[in-house]
């Protein structure tokens, strides 16, 4: 099935494109038998099917939306697959080299690919996304989500047909992620089966792998003083809602007037729970709604009133990039109950959403607008329309985009909180003491 002549969904077309070309630049994805280890031969029959074909067909299957196992076979065994040949092999052989190879291929492919966005991206980041909290070393969103349920009707469900529909026994699972703000792109994925374990598990495992000085963006499922207080110990930057209800002691107000509030507090007003590190406390008022956020960022010349709420605004862009996976790209119909596939389906999606995302920060970087004013499904829609005419599509965007609505001005809801000048914050004094005898209510 070639890029140029296969009937696809409308996002197949271009995106297959770019990822044979992708996938070409990379060392291939071996089996133990398909080719020689630098110090020994293949022991036994090399395989019929190389696993640089597995793969990328793998990919392709996620891509066109196909729901089943037995797609792939159909696609490999066709002689109809990019500039591949027809393999001779039986569908079982197909099922089985999935369930030998487990999930390192493509969680090594995803990592690749990954790594090879970044690079392709680093010279487009426009420079309001340089500036975008340019005290840190990075922006990440952090945020989980749970897998749909698996159809009861799968083989490996028929003893559990006695489970209760919406019983979290039929949950595929869970990702946590990190979704890295400034490149649009996700920065590290973790695969839980236990759909309702607890969410600051998974979290202190992906925070291991930021840099120091990261800033994160999180939203109330993370609300912890013993995690607010890790984040600052360990290092990196946090930007929080306040939880409705809780207390806190005020140490200094940098800026008061009506309803904006700029202040340093301690979180916890009693002796039972109370954090170590002081954090600074922001506060406005638009229409009928109060917004609070919460942050360790405690000089108001590094994060300003405005700019925390136009960065926390921001933390919806890992909620865009779940529904991508579930909406766009079929995430929502597992394959299979088992884990391993149910794995790989997962990590073919993210490999395909990285590179929708990179074609998505090509064009608004090139039209000089937030990639959240390119209408990703828009884009996954017509891109392959333009390609077929023997049209650059991402020129096409940045030239006609505004002109049809591909480039719109974005229906996301931004806070805008009010700009408090420099001269009227009250420096802090130099005595006072930002830290105290913690003591946590909450179990570690």
């Amino acid at each position: 099935m070639s890029p140029s002549s296969s009937p696809c969904t409308p996002s197949a077309t271009q995106v297959e494109h770019m990822l044979a070309e992708l996938i070409g630049q990379m060392p291939p994805v071996m089996g133990r038998s398909d080719a020689p280890h630098l110090d020994r031969p293949p022991r036994g029959r090399p395989r019929i099917l190389p696993s640089l074909v597995l793969w990328a067909g793998l990919l392709t299957c996620v891509l066109q939306g196909w729901s089943s196992q037995l797609a792939l076979y159909r696609l490999v065994s066709s002689g109809r697959f990019w500039h591949y040949p027809r393999f001779a092999i039986s569908d079982q052989a197909v099922y089985k080299r999935l369930a030998q190879a487990g999930t390192a291929p493509l969680e090594a492919l995803f990592t690749a690919l990954t790594a090879l966005l970044r690079v392709r991206l680093e010279p487009l980041l426009p420079a309001a996304f340089v500036q975008l909290a340019p005290f840190a070393s990075e922006v990440v969103a952090l945020d989980e989500s749970t897998l749909d349920q698996m159809a009861r009707s799968l083989p490996a469900l028929q003893d559990r047909r006695a489970v209760a529909e919406g019983s979290p026994a039929l949950l595929a699972g869970r990702i946590a992620a990190l979704f890295d703000v400034r490149r649009q792109l996700f920065r590290h994925v973790l695969y839980r089966t236990d759909a309702t374990q607890n969410e600051k598990v998974a979290a202190r495992v992906l925070l291991a792998t930021l840099p120091p000085h990261s800033l994160i963006l999180a939203d109330l499922g993370y609300f912890s003083f013993r995690w607010f207080d890790d984040l600052t110990a360990g290092g990196h930057f946090f930007l929080s809602r306040l939880r409705a209800k809780t207390s806190y002691t005020r140490l200094h107000t940098f800026y008061e007037h009506d309803h904006v509030l700029d202040a340093l507090i301690f979180l916890g007003a009693y002796r039972a729970d109370r954090a170590q590190h002081a954090v600074r406390l922001l506060q406005f008022q638009a229409g009928t709604t109060t917004y609070r956020y919460i942050t360790n960022v405690l000089d108001p010349q590094l994060l300003s009133l405005r700019d925390a709420a136009a960065l926390y605004a921001r933390r919806w862009d890992i909620e865009l990039a779940f529904r991508l996976l579930k909406e766009h790209l079929h995430l929502h119909l597992i394959w299979s109950a088992k884990s391993v596939v149910i794995q790989q389906q997962l990590w073919a999606a993210l490999s395909i959403s990285q590179v929708l995302h990179a074609l998505q920060f090509e064009i608004a970087a090139r039209a000089e607008c937030d990639p959240f004013e390119v209408s990703l499904p828009l884009l996954v829609e017509y891109l392959p329309r333009y390609a077929a005419a023997g049209v650059d599509p991402i020129a096409a965007f940045v030239a006609d985009g505004r002109q049809v609505g591909f480039i719109r001005p974005s229906a996301r809801l931004t806070p805008r909180a009010p700009d408090i000048a420099l001269d009227q914050i009250i420096p802090l004094p130099p005595a006072l003491e930002l830290e105290r005898t913690a003591h946590y209510a909450d179990k570690p």
